[in-house]
């Protein structure tokens, strides 16, 4: 059985930002084991709903990885219907002073231990996380080890593999020639950004050369390049017990690892979506479509069931083919497919597989 459908987003709406500027939030530090975390929440605690807590990419912080998604105008639903943390990785908060020469700067997976000393000070039960890069493997990483108080992770350009020999080699080559802020740039962004130097990549080369924290970031860094792999496996004992999408921009520099994770994850709890035009920070150039697949992600969950979805428009075609699952009861997995006007998914249902 095929069922043609189409599904088209345009970005109508401009960013919302509060009266007076953006609202700064609490800001929160908490001691671990693993050093010091700051945080910063927006908004108040909502009865028996998760927490949606964020954690940012390499050469970030929360302000610019995410401020652009959630002062989006139409974010401000979902934002009104949750209480959002957003993590600093430990010295990449604004001000963050430098950490002295021989600091050892956590791992990946010490970052994701840190997280339950967020939870445990705020008295939040489970979350619904947002990571990016390689706060995706931290919030993966902290889901695989404590799964039940993780109810749904959204992953955008997670890389969940260790870095191997070629991979090793290749990396000190490059550090023989370039500087580590352009390592970094080229993680953020693709190759077809970085030529035509976007004002979002101008933006962000200017913030790492200038960063006064640039060796704690140089840090962050380097236990982002000697991650473990999750060995995640599909059918197999280490995988995600929570409704998971994945999403990244086409032509993105993470795309192959991105479409290799969602390959080694349940179908029945994946939803896929690659967005065109949206360059390697989909977050940042397609808030819009990602707000809208959010929406959708949360409503599969059991939330916001109310919610209008008034940008969605149906005109182009994708294919709807069933599945079926271990105990031979049926299950749908959905790809659309999209172009480089057409935005986000059908309400993913937790077998649905999206490709935009």
């Amino acid at each position: 059985m095929t069922e043609l459908q189409e599904v088209q987003i345009t970005e109508e709406k401009p960013l919302l930002l509060p009266p007076g500027g953006p609202d700064p939030g609490k800001k929160h530090s908490v001691e671990t084991s693993c050093g010091v975390v700051t945080f910063t929440i927006h908004g108040t605690p909502k009865s028996k709903r998760p927490a949606i807590l964020t954690y940012h990419d390499v050469g970030q912080n929360h302000h610019s990885c995410f401020d652009v998604l959630f002062h989006y105008e139409d974010m401000q639903e979902i934002v009104k219907n949750f209480v959002v943390v957003h993590v600093d990785a430990p010295g990449m908060e604004e001000g963050a002073p430098a950490f002295p020469i021989g600091y050892q700067y956590p791992s990946l997976d010490q970052l994701a231990d840190m997280i339950p000393c967020i939870l445990q000070y705020l008295n939040f039960t489970s979350i619904i996380g947002i990571g990016v890069g390689a706060g995706a493997y931290v919030l993966a990483r902290y889901c695989l080890t404590n799964p039940n108080s993780v109810e749904g992770l959204v992953l955008i350009n997670i890389d969940p593999n260790a870095k191997g020999w070629m991979d090793w080699a290749a990396h000190k080559l490059t550090g023989l020639t370039s500087s580590i802020p352009e390592m970094i740039m080229t993680h953020l962004f693709s190759p077809e950004e970085l030529s035509r130097s976007t004002e979002l990549v101008q933006q962000q080369r200017e913030m790492l050369s200038h960063a006064p924290n640039l060796p704690n970031t140089q840090l962050y860094w380097g236990s982002y390049n000697s991650r473990r792999d999750l060995d995640l496996e599909r059918g197999g004992d280490i995988t995600f017990k929570c409704p998971v999408m994945l999403v990244v921009g086409d032509q993105a520099p993470h795309e192959d690892a991105v479409v290799e994770c969602n390959s080694k994850l349940d179908p029945t709890q994946t939803s896929f979506l690659k967005m065109a035009d949206s360059g390697g920070q989909p977050q940042l150039t397609q808030p819009g479509k990602l707000t809208e697949a959010f929406k959708y992600f949360v409503q599969g969950m059991g939330y916001m069931a109310s919610s209008c979805m008034t940008r969605l428009s149906r005109s182009r075609t994708a294919s709807l083919s069933s599945v079926a699952s271990g105990d031979g009861n049926r299950s749908r997995s959905r790809t659309l497919s999209q172009s480089s006007e057409t935005g986000a998914p059908q309400p993913p249902a937790p077998t649905m597989e999206v490709s935009c």
